[in-house]
């Protein structure tokens, strides 16, 4: 597929799930002439993660903000457990946990106090607090002044904030930002275990692996609208194009790798011969009378190739 085509209409599968809690309606928001949000609609059900992709400027996080009842719209609606989050209700907001790339701490207080008072907020008893800074590996940091901790902390924190108070329904803004490869796995094993307790989780991210190990749906964004939305598997079967084997230049010219059953396309790039294919197994059955098969590199589509194939832009992470 060209990669400056859009196929958004037969991507973008947006059937309702069994049982929603969050249902948008052609949400719209501008800043003056720069649309942030347009006409965007999709549901996520109970229980379900649900990711949105795109590239900073995508509308991510004003999206995540109006979800959220940190900011109005301009037009559309959005609900909620079936009531609107405008305006403010407790009985909604004790229903969700929030962490935003813009989330306030008490800065005088060590994360354990800022957690004793967030819970003490919710009315729950400060053991919340301990349990949240477990959940989130801050437990050896907890007499550590907000202030003193690093980004990473952090960003933990701001999840356990989030978290104290055992949501519903979960709204995360680049969760992993700034966190280490180690400290991204953890997260994402604590996210699995949040949500096969029922939690519904809507999260933003960048990371096109994270997307691929979490979501069960994820919505890639651009210019504010919903261009693709559907399982990732779906998505990379109908929009990431070909698979890429690589094969040594020594070993294999490009013009007698597209003599071969099975394979679309051949070129060199640097010192490989990549060759492109929907039938890797025909192909790597031809190459294994040509070629020791140890020294050839098989890459299947990712969500990355699914974002370039339909917006031709690189991600800006």
């Amino acid at each position: 597929m060209p990669r400056n085509s859009r196929r958004s209409a037969p991507l973008v599968k947006n059937p309702p799930p069994d049982e929603p809690v969050v249902i948008v309606q052609d949400l719209r928001k501008s800043y003056g002439e720069t649309v942030a949000v347009a006409g965007t609609s999709f549901a996520v059900g109970k229980g379900e993660f649900f990711g949105i992709l795109g590239p900073n400027g995508a509308g991510k996080t004003t999206l995540v903000e109006i979800l959220s009842g940190q900011r109005t719209p301009d037009s559309g609606t959005v609900t909620l457990f079936g009531q609107s989050p405008w305006p403010r209700s407790m009985a909604v907001y004790r229903r969700l946990g929030i962490q935003t790339q813009a989330s306030s701490f008490f800065p005088d207080l060590t994360a354990l106090e800022h957690l004793q008072t967030m819970a003490g907020l919710y009315g729950l008893p400060r053991s919340a607090a301990d349990e949240a800074l477990e959940k989130v590996s801050l437990t050896g940091s907890a007499t550590v002044r907000v202030t003193k901790l690093s980004g990473g902390q952090r960003q933990r924190l701001a999840l356990a904030s989030a978290l104290v108070h055992s949501p519903e329904l979960l709204f995360l803004d680049e969760p992993t930002a700034a966190l280490d490869p180690e400290a991204r796995r953890g997260l994402w094993g604590l996210l699995c275990e949040i949500r096969a307790q029922g939690c519904s989780i809507l999260c933003t991210t960048h990371h096109m692996d994270e997307a691929e190990q979490l979501c069960d749906r994820t919505a890639i964004i651009q210019d504010g609208a919903v261009i693709a939305l559907d399982t990732p598997r779906q998505l990379i079967r109908e929009a990431g194009g070909p698979s890429r084997i690589s094969v040594p230049a020594d070993l294999l010219k490009a013009e007698a790798a597209r003599a071969l059953p099975g394979v679309l396309s051949a070129k060199q790039s640097g010192t490989d011969v990549v060759i492109g294919t929907e039938s890797v197994s025909q192909v790597l059955a031809s190459l294994g009378s040509v070629v020791d098969l140890e020294q050839v590199e098989t890459r299947r589509p990712t969500l990355e190739d699914v974002y370039l194939n339909l917006t031709g832009v690189e991600f800006t992470k």
